[in-house]
């Protein structure tokens, strides 16, 4: 059964002759006979029956009739609701990020874009780049912004962002403007779970400095990890503008790597919906740092 041929079947009974419907169809008349016959041969009813001014419902086809209109309506409804999620100015943006950037990068970069595109709806979601990966591949989320530059996955750098140690205002080194990763041996770390993009950059630095402290605390949040440094429960290393949050002093690190850098990402099997593809060409032209 075609949803054609359904469509096809309401124009008929609204005229009530087949030359009428055809014409409104822009069809002609055998092509609109035959629709019908194979919805009749497909539902196993007759649908019309043929007067001497055309054609009128059976009581089979009063029931049919109904629930054409009903599929036809939903379909309609459906092809608008899409256009409106399609469109470049009221349309709707799937964005996947990392739960370290929920207070700094996305509040800077979606301002701007509200500003830009103020009839876009951006839907959120707060993520490891596991599950951002995840969701880009099964099409839940149409942009992500991560540390990593996945396989299959475009991706854009946005911001790079300077990693700094926090320390606790009492901490032996709270005096220091600088410090190397090796001073923390003995220092118990703050940190992101096992899994987490940042958990590896900070793995990553500490091995370089030769170093592999106890971990205290784990949370997906940087915020948090700032607050329990500044409550003395341990050190970090957490992007710059998490520094003093909550009392914790930054200092600057040695180590030449201590950077990360933070890019949207997006599937290149398919064409981005014209609503994502306005935020990634904010995002691309750097207007948003203004």
């Amino acid at each position: 059964m075609l949803l054609r041929d359904l469509d096809w079947l309401v124009t008929l009974a609204e005229h009530g002759h087949v030359t009428d419907a055809a014409a409104a169809l822009e069809t002609n008349q055998p092509t609109l006979s035959r629709a019908l016959a194979r919805l009749e041969d497909d539902l196993g009813v007759r649908i019309f029956e043929r007067v001497p001014t055309g054609v009128v419902l059976t009581p089979d086809g009063e029931v049919v009739l109904d629930a054409a209109r009903e599929l036809v309506g939903r379909h309609d409804l459906l092809r608008a609701t899409l256009a409106n999620r399609l469109d470049p100015e009221t349309g709707l943006v799937r964005l996947a990020f990392l739960d370290s950037m929920a207070t700094t990068l996305v509040p800077r970069l979606l301002r701007a874009f509200h500003e830009h595109a103020p009839g876009v709806k951006v839907v959120l979601s707060q993520e490891p780049a596991h599950e951002i990966r995840r969701d880009l591949d099964r099409g839940a989320v149409e942009l992500g912004l991560t540390m990593e530059h996945a396989p299959g996955h475009a991706w854009f750098p946005v911001q790079r962002e300077r990693l700094v140690v926090v320390v606790p205002p009492t901490h032996r080194l709270a005096r220091r403007k600088r410090v190397d990763l090796a001073e923390l041996a003995d220092d118990e770390l703050v940190t992101t779970p096992a899994g987490f993009g940042h958990s590896a950059l900070v793995q990553n630095l500490l091995a370089e400095a030769g170093v592999t402290p106890r971990t205290s605390f784990e949370s997906a949040d940087l915020a948090t990890i700032e607050g329990l440094v500044a409550a003395g429960l341990g050190v970090a290393v957490v992007p710059e503008a998490f520094a003093g949050l909550s009392g914790s002093v930054g200092l600057s690190l040695a180590s030449p790597g201590a950077t990360r850098t933070i890019g949207l990402t997006w599937r290149t099997d398919r064409p981005l919906a014209p609503p994502a593809l306005r935020l990634l060409d904010l995002a691309r032209s750097g207007a948003w740092q203004d």
